[in-house]
């Protein structure tokens, strides 16, 4: 495969372009970032979004290694001096790595094996006897002159038995026939379980004490269930197939002379080659091959979830006290007003005695009142319930104009214990320090979570059994994506919120920390190349991300990069209006008509690109705007709602959790999230269940089952529909 052929074979994979696909490549190539090229290189790129120039990435790596790769393997073959021109044509023509390494495994140096001792023993003549099967021949006078004391075969059946082992050998590393198992194997094989332990050490695991299920079928998320349980040594897997079945159909058929006295002998090396060496290795690929296909989905799931939780609407303008529920160690509390900052601290018992209840309650009416408390956030975890009924109580007997929200605590501890949280809080207590997170976690979900190791925020489906590096990667990706789908204030922004922005690492992100507490406020974007290590390229990449309120230039507030200020300011003309002088703002006016204008028009007459004109009319209709406006808010709640309230038939409001492969997790506001399963998500045809509902969606949903001893409750959204 040439470099030049990648264009063409990504955008055929991909449905786009190969135009497309050579632009984005060497935009790719400059090092500029995903976002950036998504945002500000549309007519470059021809309007690719993110997910699309991330494919064309991920492909263009792929292909370039294939390359790489084939290129060593030629190499490897010739100084062995076995390379055929037919072999350099089918190693070149391959676009797949498995094809690729099929090919050379002949030739791929490997430990020493039963062949290689059959070799050096000369019978290779003797194995290609073999293969040829003549009709007529002695098979004891054939293998005769092979014999020898000296060379270590002492029979004329050793003889054959080395041969057979050199056949065996050359049928498993035979790429045709390789490849002709394989998708026998893929077609109807199955992977079967059994329990290695006994039921009541498996019992997490019983679903899978007499389990199979064709390979072909197998969903992701019982792949990493089944490995989960051999990696814990409760389960046994392997893969069944009718293997008689298949060497007849494949190896016997396509190798046999049944009128050859030597059929027996090479239908036994046959079986040999499929049992002892095809069969194995198949095995390990198909595994594996399941294993990475299962990650790869674990990962896109928990990606979305992710971005989903990540661009939650904030409750901006609230003074909130954050609530971290506990048994022994008691409720921390934590008070941020407005803007985030800390007001207050504390802790409460509410589970003990009458008089440390009562004293509860005094603390937390008294610092509801003196800091103006209009929203409580309550982490989910241990002691969550008895916390929310708690306050749920106080709220209704107190007449407190004032609700409370149930937040996911996930990574809330992981953040406390972190080298930011002791910067940002150094005197705080671990613990208080989660209260705060969970506080400011409602105000702006985003802003908070980024503080956050991704992995840790809880959102996912067998996190911890997925490729480590490769989760990082696709979730670092993923809240790079939501940080510059959003924006950033630049004059407010945290250094773990800066360094997920296009261009700035984490060291520049602190550079622009110290930037700002040693100069005050930014007042244009342009200062930025003021920060210490912060050059044009750098510039470039993040300046459009940036927001600056008041600033010297409107514009600095809004989406459009500094390289188009000059094309806005001729589209603001065009719209009847001038640029405002420094430190002014856009006349409201303009809001309205950008909204309504001809993009196509303004295009054509400033003879410029239509995508760049429309990102540009978009941020003068709604300069500052917060994408995540859109959505509708989390639920509050004022009243606590318990099980035994509960019944068969009832509808409920309740907030999306969690989502995996098999349904979806909701908080109903009880101890327990309620499951839907995926066949009780829609009465119409999906894929999976993230087609349906998002995280943080407020549903209203079906009670269908409720089961008390196993603290389970079952939902339906399609029949709540009805």
């Amino acid at each position: 495969m040439l470099e030049q052929q990648i264009p063409a074979l990504i955008a055929s994979q991909l449905k786009i372009r190969p135009e497309q696909v050579i632009s984005t490549i060497k935009l790719l190539d400059e090092s500029n970032t995903v976002p950036f090229i998504a945002r500000y290189r549309k007519e470059v790129t021809g309007e690719l979004d993110e997910e699309q120039i991330r494919g064309v990435e991920e492909q263009a790596n792929y292909l370039r290694n294939l390359i790489k790769r084939q290129q060593e393997i030629l190499s490897s073959i010739e100084t062995q001096e076995k390379l055929t021109p037919e072999l350099k044509t089918a190693i070149e023509a391959t676009t797949k790595l498995q094809e690729l390494e099929d090919l050379y495994l002949p030739y791929r140096p490997k430990k020493r094996t039963k062949a290689m001792i059959a070799r050096e023993k000369g019978l290779e003549p003797l194995a290609e006897l073999l293969f040829a099967q003549p009709l007529s021949i002695d098979i004891k006078e054939a293998a005769l002159s092979y014999v020898s004391e000296e060379k270590g075969v002492s029979s004329t059946e050793e003889a054959w038995a080395g041969a057979s082992d050199i056949v065996a050998e050359d049928i498993a590393e035979n790429a045709a026939l390789r490849e002709a198992v394989r998708r026998e194997l893929w077609r109807g094989a199955e992977i079967a379980c059994e329990l290695a332990v006994d039921e009541k050490m498996g019992e997490k695991f019983l679903n899978y004490k007499e389990y199979s299920e064709p390979v072909r079928m197998i969903p992701p998320h019982r792949i990493l269930a089944v490995n989960r349980g051999e990696k814990l040594d409760m389960l046994k897997v392997k893969v069944a197939a009718a293997h008689d079945a298949v060497v007849e159909k494949l190896l016997f058929t396509k190798l046999v002379n049944s009128a050859s006295p030597l059929a027996q002998t090479l239908r036994d090396a046959a079986t040999d080659s499929y049992k002892r060496l095809l069969f194995p290795s198949l095995e390990r690929e198909i595994r594996s091959t399941l294993t990475e296909r299962a990650e790869k989905h674990a990962i896109t799931v928990f990606g979305r979830n992710l971005r989903q939780l990540l661009l939650q609407p904030p409750l901006a303008g609230q003074t909130v006290l954050g609530m971290d529920p506990g048994f022994r160690t008691g409720c921390k509390l934590a008070v941020v007003d407005k803007h985030g900052q800390l007001l207050d601290t504390g802790v409460i018992y509410i589970i003990g005695s009458d008089r440390q209840a009562e004293q509860a309650r005094e603390i937390l009416l008294e610092k509801i009142k003196r800091h103006k408390v209009t929203l409580i956030s309550i982490g989910n975890g241990t002691a969550s319930y008895e916390t929310e009924e708690f306050v749920a109580n106080i709220i209704n007997n107190q007449r407190l104009d004032l609700s409370y929200i149930i937040t996911n605590e996930a990574g809330a501890s992981v953040y406390s214990a972190s080298k930011l949280a002791k910067e940002e809080f150094p005197d705080l207590d671990v613990s208080i320090r989660g209260a705060v997170s969970i506080a400011r976690r409602v105000q702006d979900p985003l802003a908070e979570l980024v503080k956050i190791e991704p992995k840790a925020i809880g959102v996912g489906q067998y996190q911890h059994d997925v490729n480590q590096k490769e989760l990082a990667g696709a979730l670092t990706a993923v809240v790079e994506s939501c940080v510059n789908h959003v924006g950033v204030d630049l004059n407010t922004a945290s250094a773990a919120l800066l360094s997920y922005v296009a261009g700035i690492q984490a060291n520049v992100a602190k550079n622009i920390i110290i930037w700002r507490n040693e100069n005050g406020p930014f007042t244009n974007r342009k200062q930025l190349l003021k920060v210490a290590r912060l050059g044009p390229a750098a510039f470039t990449q993040c300046a459009g991300f940036l927001r600056i309120k008041g600033g010297d230039n409107p514009l600095d507030y809004t989406s459009v990069h500094p390289e188009s200020y000059p094309l806005a300011g001729e589209i603001i003309a065009n719209l009847g209006f001038a640029m405002p002088k420094k430190g002014g703002s856009l006349p409201v006016e303009i809001q309205p008509i950008s909204a309504t204008a001809d993009a196509a028009s303004i295009a054509t007459a400033l003879d410029t690109g239509l995508p760049t004109v429309k990102d540009i009319l978009s941020a003068l209709a709604k300069p500052g705007r917060d994408p995540r406006e859109d959505a509708p808010p989390p639920m509050t709640r004022k009243n606590i709602t318990k099980l035994s309230d509960l019944a068969i038939g009832s509808k409920v409001q309740g907030v999306v959790h969690n989502i995996t492969d098999f349904g979806v997790f909701v908080d109903i506001g009880i101890k327990t999230n309620g499951l839907i399963h995926r066949s009780e998500l829609s009465h119409k045809h999906f894929r999976h269940p993230l087609d349906v509902v998002s995280v943080g969606d407020i549903i209203e949903c079906l009670i269908i089952s409720i089961d008390e001893a196993r603290n389970r409750i079952g939902l339906s959204l399609k029949q709540a529909q009805k």
